[in-house]
């Protein structure tokens, strides 16, 4: 499995509008052939900032399966709106030897 991080910046008067789209959209990630997990956090210190963490089978799952459906272009519609930045979107794995809960 690998993580898509997309660290987003909403206009800080919209964030309770923009929780509220991610909430809509949430539905065409799960609906996403290869996604296993998808999640919004916020910044404390700066509520304006977000961080999009998806859980993909792979990269290619998210950059060609996903990118290239109906679900993308949705959520798009639905998020685009409210950023003020362009997204910054990155791909991790797991490294090294970890302790999780999970």
């Amino acid at each position: 499995m690998i993580t898509e991080v997309a660290h987003l910046t909403i206009d800080p008067a919209r964030t309770a509008e923009f929780e509220a789209a991610v909430a809509s959209a949430a539905k065409h990630f799960a609906a996403a052939e290869g996604c296993q997990s998808m999640r919004l956090e916020r910044v404390i210190e700066d509520p304006a900032q977000y961080r999009l963490v998806v859980g993909w089978d792979s990269v290619e799952a998210h950059m060609v399966t996903f990118r290239e459906s109906p679900g993308f272009t949705r959520w798009r519609e639905l998020a685009a709106p409210f950023f003020v930045a362009p997204p910054v979107v990155e791909h991790w794995e797991l490294a090294g030897d970890h302790y999780s809960s999970e």
